[in-house]
């Protein structure tokens, strides 16, 4: 991963820009040697952000299973043909 400081985004955005969709590899901002922001293509963070909901709802899942909240494959079938009415 490339690392550029803050001022060379405020010099250089549209370039910095054009790289991010053509090679589409984040780059980390540093302010005052310290990282600061990463800066990545719209479809990769589309992707990312796809990913998460993704883990967030097994994680849901996970914590259901383990605290009993459960449904037998009956009430499951039974919920969802109220679902497809």
């Amino acid at each position: 991963m490339r690392t550029e400081l803050v001022t060379t985004l405020k010099r250089k955005a549209t370039e910095l820009l054009g790289e991010l969709a053509r090679d589409r590899e984040p780059i980390l901002i540093t302010q005052h040697g310290l990282p600061s922001a990463y800066l990545v293509d719209v479809e990769s963070y589309e992707e990312l952000r796809s990913r998460m909901a993704l883990l967030e709802g097994i994680a849901r899942g996970e914590r259901a299973v383990e605290q009993g909240r459960v449904l037998s494959k009956v009430q499951a079938e039974a919920r969802m043909q109220r679902w497809l009415k």
